[in-house]
């Protein structure tokens, strides 16, 4: 069936770079699948070769570039390689030493170039070849275990015209219908990512939901000669097809099979129509790469994908106990390209029940912390693992934060929490108290920033989703190197060991920086202070250091708490709630009070200068008035 560019992967053109030892054929083979004859002359090397795109039926073009593989154009071979779609491996089937050559040196140098596309191995003058020789496969075999880069092998005759047309057809298929990314050629069996799109698409296409494909659905995306297909299934997979069609095992069986086969084209046909790239992820085109926002707006989930994930967690909660194991997560995002929580920022950033499961509230917090961080990736999960709508019906962006401050009130439903403080402040514990996490006995230094998040309940039974992001002290510097650095933090928290005199001078003066950048950027945010380790022995004076500075800057007074002991003092309450109100605990440094003291005064003194300048109009046209009076009467 002839395609066209857009159904194999969006490309145009496809570069074929044939290469070889000398002799071995590679021009005469080049003008022989242009011209369909063989030249008696031919050039030492081929200028390059095009194809044009009705040669062969995925209508796209090949251009075969010739190369010489003498000492003084290895620059030249080198540049090729590395431009190549894919090469074409040539040797002399009545040369022995040519075929040596493969496997001692024309294959590991093009591992050394880092030349990773598909290579085409190609016997030459295949009518000068001994008849007593191994065959082919015998021959190869032990070549293509070696090296898996090798996509197939083939010989052919440029004087006989045998199998010419099939070198290049290879070469491009190996390029628009690859093996690599389907199938693993070791274990001989679809690879994992593979395995995990054809499920979606299974379950995509079983409209009934019966487990299982009928004739209808599956002649609907895949149009095949079914009852065949259901026979072969049926003879090497009983379980592949029951009465109501062919089941997910017999579908990912039959995929395999048609890759076996060397049909690859069935089943790349099947995934791109669903919109699969060649990495076998969702093409750029179906999901938006950027969601255009100022630095201080935000990306949450509507009401409707809520739903949407509320429903999913319960459809997957197989023992029904409130709680996704990890083996029902994996099942959730099996027909994604893999799980997106495996890795940081995601993992262990919700809270989990002793057995390792994730409530629906920490499901929910989770899905909430990669729309803020990632909505694009979140997006294409959301669509992965089969929510219908588009984006418009699943994101919203927030209202700026700005514009929150001057209405004093925000609107958001997940709030950002920046966590700053020293070494051994209690950081790491504040945000494993946020997901429950028992306190542990050994303090281990956090080196990267990491996140919490999970839902807290306000007054009147609302609920917001609290991410917080621990930054470790080494990296305070960085951060505040951004100008919108601050851009995306509702609120910013600053944690200090309450007994140690130390710890707390370096949390007041992070506060100061942080006030600091908010002033000159324009990107204030209320800031808190969170005494840890309250059952320990406050150092003297702490009290009143902690009060004046809080004072002085115009914040509230320190919150108090006590991982250890589990006295939180609501503290988690109290920074979303002091987020809700962007307006209010502002700190304001020294120098930011000096500049609003100046901004006053010339303000001040603008308005006399005004008031002066109207009191002088006033007069003028009252003195000529009185003038034009006078003359009158005069």
């Amino acid at each position: 069936m002839a395609t066209n560019p857009a159904t194999v992967g969006g490309r145009t053109s496809v570069r074929v770079v044939v290469i070889g030892d000398p002799g071995t054929g590679k021009s005469s083979l080049i003008v022989s699948v242009a011209t369909e004859t063989f030249p008696e002359n031919v050039p030492h090397v081929m200028p390059p070769t095009r194809l044009p795109a009705d040669y062969y039926p995925d209508r796209v073009p090949i251009t075969i570039i010739d190369t010489s593989s003498s000492p003084e154009n290895k620059t030249k071979l080198i540049s090729e390689c590395q431009m190549a779609d894919a090469i074409v491996l040539t040797y002399a089937c009545d040369r022995p030493s040519t075929l040596d050559r493969l496997s001692t040196y024309w294959l590991p140098e093009l591992r050394r170039l880092e030349v990773k596309v598909p290579v085409i191995v190609v016997g030459c003058k295949l009518d000068l070849r001994d008849e007593q020789q191994m065959s082919l496969e015998q021959i190869m075999s032990p070549i293509m275990q070696q090296f898996r880069e090798i996509e197939t092998c083939i010989e052919c005759s440029a004087l006989r015209q045998i199998q010419v047309p099939e070198v290049f057809y290879y070469a491009q298929k190996a390029v628009l219908h690859p093996t690599a990314p389907l199938f693993d050629q070791e274990m001989q069996s679809l690879k994992p990512r593979c395995v995990r799109a054809l499920k979606r698409i299974f379950i995509l296409c079983d409209h009934d939901r019966d487990g299982a494909l009928s004739d209808s659905e599956l002649n609907e995306f895949q149009p095949i000669e079914i009852v065949g297909v259901k026979k072969v299934v049926q003879e090497k997979m009983p379980e592949g097809v029951n009465e109501h069609g062919l089941t997910l095992t017999g579908f990912l069986f039959l995929h395999a099979l048609f890759i076996e086969k060397g049909r690859l084209e069935t089943t790349w046909t099947v995934l791109r129509k669903f919109g699969y790239d060649n990495d076998i992820k969702l093409r750029d085109d179906l999901l938006p790469l950027a969601f255009k926002r100022a630095p201080d707006q935000s990306v949450e989930l509507t009401n409707e994908a809520v739903e949407f994930l509320k429903g999913i967690f319960f459809m997957f909660d197989i023992d029904k106990d409130g709680a996704l194991q990890p083996a029902e997560l994996d099942d959730l995002f099996s027909t994604a390209p893999e799980s997106p929580w495996s890795e940081a920022p995601y993992k262990d950033a919700a809270e989990k029940n002793v057995l390792g499961g994730l409530s629906l509230e920490g499901f929910l917090s989770e899905w909430a912390l990669m729309t803020l961080l990632d909505p694009a990736g979140s997006l294409a999960n959301l669509i992965y693992i089969g929510y219908p709508g588009d984006a418009a019906s699943a994101f919203h962006i927030t209202r700026k934060r700005r514009l929150d401050r001057k209405r004093q009130q925000s609107q958001r439903n997940v709030i950002q929490c920046f966590v700053f403080g020293p070494k051994n402040a209690g950081k790491s514990a504040l945000l494993n108290a946020l997901v429950g996490r028992t306190f542990p006995e050994k303090d281990t230094p956090t080196t990267s920033e990491r996140f919490a998040a999970n839902i807290v309940e306000l007054p009147g039974g609302i609920k917001k989703t609290l991410v917080m992001r621990e930054v470790p002290e080494d990296e305070v510097k960085m951060v505040l190197s951004n100008k919108e650095s601050l851009a995306a933090c509702d609120i910013a928290v600053f944690v200090h060991d309450s007994s140690d005199e130390i710890s707390w001078r370096k949390a007041k003066d992070l506060l100061v920086q942080v006030a600091s950048h908010g002033e000159n950027t324009g990107f204030e945010v209320p800031c808190l202070i969170v005494s840890a380790k309250d059952d320990l022995d406050p150092y003297p004076l702490a009290i009143q250091d902690s009060t004046r500075v809080s004072q002085d800057m115009g914040i509230e007074t320190p919150i108090p708490i006590s991982i250890k002991l589990r006295d939180f003092n609501n503290v988690f309450l109290r920074i979303v709630t002091a987020a809700q109100h962007p307006h209010l605990s502002i700190p304001e440094t020294e120098a930011g009070r000096n500049r609003k003291h100046y901004r006053r005064l010339v303000n001040r003194s603008l308005m006399f200068v005004s008031v002066g300048a109207a009191v002088a109009v006033v007069g003028l046209a009252a003195y000529r008035v009185y003038a034009a009076r006078k003359n009158t009467s005069t």
